[in-house]
């Protein structure tokens, strides 16, 4: 690049000090000094271009970057402009979640039965073997409730271990004592003599199992009867019938015995 620029600033140099010493024809001395110069700027803008494109970096091929697609997190509407209603950006807002309504008919939970002991004591129902709820009865009429029960405990259930009333109608209940000796893990029938009372309607008693102490302890034993309202049988009316009056025959005189005078004469044959 220096060597090329002196060579131009010589060649330049050297065409004035051959135009100014040139003859007295200056006209054709003119033309040739026009010739150097327009040289010597050709020459130079010619080494300029060499050199820039000397220094220039040789392009490479570079793939094209791809744009790589992100997801959206959500869609924003657009609505239509028209040249009279400038746009506008309605947000869309969610709709607040509202807890659900349970519906239908909720169960009653069950007691756990390992949670109903008393001590080592404790009893399990296992069905109801007589008088099942909702059974009609007459008004004071007798009748006898059975359990079947187990032994769910770890200890016996021994003599004087007894139904206790633990809720509702007593219904002249009274229990005596068991009688025996039931294990852990065994069963047996439990027993309850009892009377509907007089008035129509609906009656619940609720008994436990108490040890010889009076302490309750396993399911609850229900008893639930329905007393009917005595239905009154009407009684069949009387009629009343005429009896046509019995005549009575009257009464024959009885002829008397007629005396036979004795003097009449009896006639001969």
């Amino acid at each position: 690049m220096s060597f090329s620029r002196k060579s131009i600033f010589i060649l330049m140099a050297f065409a004035i000090l051959v135009a100014s010493c040139g003859g007295e024809n200056p006209t054709e001395s003119a033309p040739y000094v026009d010739a150097i110069l327009t040289a010597a700027v050709g020459t130079f803008a010619a080494s300029v271009f060499q050199t820039q494109t000397a220094l220039a970096p040789l392009a490479t091929q570079t793939s094209s970057p791809t744009a790589n697609p992100t997801a959206s997190p959500f869609t924003i509407p657009t609505l239509g402009s028209s040249p009279t209603q400038p746009f506008v950006f309605i947000p869309v807002l969610g709709t607040p979640s509202l807890s659900p309504t349970p519906t239908g008919t909720l169960k009653t939970p069950t007691p756990n039965p390992s949670t109903l002991a008393f001590g080592c004591n404790n009893l399990l129902l296992i069905r109801d073997e007589t008088i099942p709820a909702g059974t009609t009865l007459k008004p004071n009429e007798s009748f006898t409730k059975i359990w079947k029960v187990e032994n769910n405990g770890t200890c016996n259930w021994v003599f004087q271990y007894r139904l206790v009333l633990f809720g509702g109608e007593l219904m002249e209940g009274d229990p005596s004592g068991l009688g025996k000796v039931i294990e852990p893990g065994k069963w047996t029938q439990l027993s309850l003599g009892l009377v509907a009372p007089k008035q129509p309607g609906t009656y619940i008693g609720y008994w436990r199992f108490g040890d010889q102490s009076g302490n309750m302890f396993g399911s609850t034993l229900a008893v639930s009867i329905v007393v009917a309202a005595p239905t009154n049988t009407p009684q069949p009316t009387k009629t009343l019938t005429a009896v046509p009056p019995t005549l009575t025959p009257s009464e024959t005189p009885v002829p008397t015995n007629t005396e036979i005078p004795t003097d009449t004469p009896v006639p001969v044959p």
